[in-house]
This record gives C-alpha cells, structure tokens and sequence, in this order.
C-alpha cells in the first residue's frame, strides 16, 4: 500500500477510512503541457469501511513554490454531509499566510459539485479549471500479500478490484506558481482534542511512511509539518538504511531523497516519479530497491488497465449491484 491503511492511530483498518490518504498524484496533461492533473485519492477499500467523504474534514493539497518545504498555495477540498444518497464538494484556493496556515477560507472555484458515488463521470468546468470527484477505482498496484510474506511475491495485485474516492483538479501550470519547480503534499483536517484543524493524515511521496517507519512513529509523521521530517526522522531512517547494508554516508544520502516528504514536480517537464507521479509509475519497484538496497527489485505487479485516457483519467468504480 502506498500510504493506504498506514495509520490514523495505528487502528488500521479500523480507523476512519473517510480520512485516510491513499496516493497523490501529480502530471503533465497529456497532448497538453501548459496544464497540470493533480489527484488526491482517499478512503481505501472503497466503499466497505467508508461511502463518503468526511463533511467535519478539510481536504487540502500543499504547494511549495520555492523549496523551502513551506506551503505557498493550498487547494482545500470541504463537503457537505451525505444526505439520501447525496454529498456536495467544495474547492477553494488560498495562497500566501493563508496557505501555511489552516481553516476553510479561500476563493470559491467550484462550490455544490455532486459527489459521483456510481460509474457516471460528471465533470465541472470554472474558468481555466476542470474538477471531479467521486468513487473510482484504485490505480495502485502492489502485491501486498508477498510483502506482508517477507516479500516473497507472486504477482498477485491486492488492489486489482479495489476503489478509492478521487479528487482529481486540471489547471493551467501556472495557478502552481511561477517557478516550475514545485513541492506537493497532501494532508487530512479534522476536529480534534479541541483543535478544530488537527492534522491526522499527511503524504508526500509515495510508500514512505508505509515502508520506512514502525509503531508510534507513523502516527508522528503524520501530524507534522514537512519542514521537521528531517529533524525528526533522519537519523531513524539512516538506521535502517545501514541494517540494510549501505555505508553511513550512503544511508545519509538515501535518508535525504526521501526527506521532507514532498512530492517533486517540475510542471516543465514530462512527468515520471520522481518528476511528479503518473497513475502508471511502478513506485513500488523504486522504493522496493531503495528499501533492500537493491536487493529486491520487483513485486512482479503492473499497471492497471482501466485507466482512461482523457478527464478524470481514474479508472470506473468496480462496482457490485
């Protein structure tokens, strides 16, 4: 699993699966470079433990426009509560002081756009924006079975027949900020413990905090801010790294690349982890490799073939009537 299941609170998978972040996804719009395709996909195995969005969450996407592992722009995502069958979504862009911080305030691009909780694809257009939202299928692959087996795999995909609920936003490149080169995380809001904007749920790049942290700490990751993953989890991360075998400086190194947990994405260039992330990019062949230092290589899963070729390009829901 990408981030699916890795936490809240270490009750997976029992926990609130409306507020559990599966993958991010950040690309070029394909036969169009001037535009970009993020995707924010939440709430695994749907719809067995959740079929909503949470209304009490915010939903938000980080941009970092100059490096500094800080927000400059957030695009936050609100919705309404699920009544009869239906549920409303709500996209609002902040940038600036407003984007480091946290509520639910920001300008309106869509407001009242219905939730597709069945195969129909229903697709809103405000000015140089394109939006869905809905139940689609998982376009994770992993044979998780042979990872949990230690990483005896057979090529059997776990997510194969899965959904997840997508947030899918095309926009001209330049709404991510002037400078090409950007950072992008996700993160999950809810009230708690008073706080009624309490971080439970963040990700950045893909398989880190599934792969690379144990027990309590996964709860630590997600509840801080990018600008402390080093502080925090280096010297962590370079233990496991040199009880897999590589040297101190290597191990450093590696730690590094994977610290701060943001998404690189040059919005110049083709997109292809660790440039972006497309539906298709095998991320766990990558950090498998990382993982074992080379010595696993392959979980002898692919791609799925559902994808769509155009707007939301997440595959239908598999769906049972």
């Amino acid at each position: 699993m990408s981030d699916h299941l890795d936490a809240p609170d270490l009750k997976s998978p029992n926990m609130d699966a409306r507020i559990d972040i599966c993958d991010i996804y950040a690309f070029q719009k394909p036969e169009d470079a001037n535009r970009s395709v993020l995707v924010f996909n939440v709430n695994p195995v749907a719809p067995t433990f959740a079929d909503s969005f949470a209304d009490e969450a915010v939903y938000e996407l980080k941009i970092d426009t100059d490096g500094d592992a800080i927000a400059d722009i957030a695009y936050r995502f609100t919705f309404s509560p699920k009544k009869e069958g239906i549920q409303t979504a709500t996209v609002r862009r902040v940038s600036g002081e407003q984007a480091r911080g946290q509520g639910t305030e920001g300008d309106i691009l869509f407001t009242d756009i219905p939730v597709a909780f069945g195969e129909e694809i229903s697709i809103a257009d405000a000015g140089d924006y394109r939006f869905f939202v809905g139940i689609r299928s998982d376009p994770f692959f992993f044979d998780l079975e042979g990872f949990k087996n230690g990483m005896q795999f057979t090529g059997a995909d776990t997510f194969l027949d899965k959904n997840v609920f997508s947030m899918v936003l095309e926009l001209p490149n330049s709404e991510l900020g002037n400078n090409p080169k950007v950072g992008i995380w996700g993160r999950v809001l809810i009230p708690k413990d008073g706080n009624p904007f309490f971080q439970i749920d963040r990700m950045g790049r893909p398989f880190v905090n599934v792969a690379f942290t144990q027990g309590e700490d996964k709860n630590t990751f997600n509840r801080i801010e990018p600008t402390r993953d080093r502080e925090i989890f280096t010297e962590k991360f370079v233990d496991l790294f040199v009880s897999s075998g590589r040297s101190a400086e290597d191990a450093k190194q590696t730690a590094y690349s994977l610290l701060p947990d943001i998404l690189d994405y040059d919005y110049a260039r083709p997109a292809g982890y660790r440039n972006g992330r497309l539906l298709t990019d095998d991320i766990i062949d990558i950090q498998l490799a990382v993982l074992t230092n080379g010595a696993v290589t392959e979980d002898k899963v692919g791609p799925h073939q559902d994808l769509l070729s155009s707007f939301p390009y997440v595959g239908p829901p598999h769906l049972t009537v």
